[in-house]
């Protein structure tokens, strides 16, 4: 949503601080989920997780149930300069930031109450990972939880030779999660939007930018040269306008208004007539 929002309307400062804080770690996390599906051994991998134990919410962005240990990884993609002093992070030249290490403890703390709380009690291995290749960490302590860039894959290589056999229990543990899992987040910052307010149009699936003609049955960008098919173009404007506004009734005027360059409105009827179920008739149809 917010990756929508930001191509349709003006973020604040905060807004915008707030978004790309949230894509940069999106990705790291990415990354590092393309790393534990190569792994071979016996596991079972759950990414991504919003727990509550004793009204405490925490997160998991990576988990690794083995047969005698749970691995547990706290992923950050922070890129640049920093360096470590009196317990606490800094990115050059003098910026506090999270400490991380905090972060994975009070996430291992709440992991095993809540897996006890089930009666489970695991060895559990809590490391963190920075993921990005232009992350460089000065004074950098040695007796901590830490797994640099370039010991990532040496890391993944050992896990992956660690004997393991799971069994039922383990499977256990993981659909347990899996059902504890919390979809809508309670802190969830969506900036408040509407309808009239959001710019309208087709946007370029490449470089993102409105800047879009139609000719014949296929969209160009104007900016980067891209083209796509005015169906698959419509198509997924429709799929923004249903995650935007998930309540309101996709109708052929107002996906002819959200798509704005698409000048036909039978072309836009034709479209929506062919890919969706029609309901009502006239004045009153809808497609679902």
């Amino acid at each position: 949503m917010l990756e929508l929002l930001n191509k349709r309307k003006e973020f604040s400062r905060k807004e915008r601080y707030h978004y790309f804080n949230l894509k940069k770690g999106y990705e790291g996390e990415v990354l590092f989920d393309e790393l534990t599906e190569k792994l071979q051994c016996e596991c079972l991998i759950l990414n991504d997780l919003l727990l509550e134990v004793n009204n405490t919410y925490f997160q998991i962005d990576s988990l690794i149930i083995m047969q005698r240990k749970f691995h547990l990884y706290e992923v950050k993609n922070y890129e640049g300069d920093f360096y470590y002093e009196s317990d606490k992070l800094y990115k050059k030249p003098k910026m506090e930031v999270i400490n991380p290490l905090h972060q994975l403890s009070r996430c291992e703390s709440l992991l095993r109450q809540l897996l006890h709380s089930h009666g489970f009690n695991p060895q559990i291995v809590a490391s963190v990972v920075f993921i990005n290749p232009q992350f460089t960490l000065y004074q950098a302590p040695i007796d901590k939880p830490i797994i640099f860039p370039t010991q990532l894959i040496q890391h993944m290589e050992n896990v992956n030779e660690i004997t393991s056999k799971l069994t039922e229990k383990h499977k256990k543990v993981a659909d347990q999660l899996l059902s504890l899992n919390i979809t809508d987040s309670p802190h969830k910052k969506i900036p408040p939007y509407y309808y009239d307010k959001l710019q309208k149009g087709v946007t370029c699936p490449q470089c993102h930018s409105f800047a879009i003609t139609v000719a014949k049955r296929i969209c160009i960008c104007n900016d980067c040269g891209s083209k796509e098919s005015v169906t698959n173009a419509v198509l997924r404007t429709v799929n923004e306008f249903q995650i935007l506004f998930p309540n309101e009734k996709i109708t052929t005027n107002i996906i002819h208004d959200w798509c704005q360059v698409v000048q036909s409105i039978q072309r836009i009827r034709k479209i929506l007539v062919s890919n969706f179920k029609i309901v009502g008739a006239h004045q009153w149809a809808y497609y679902i």
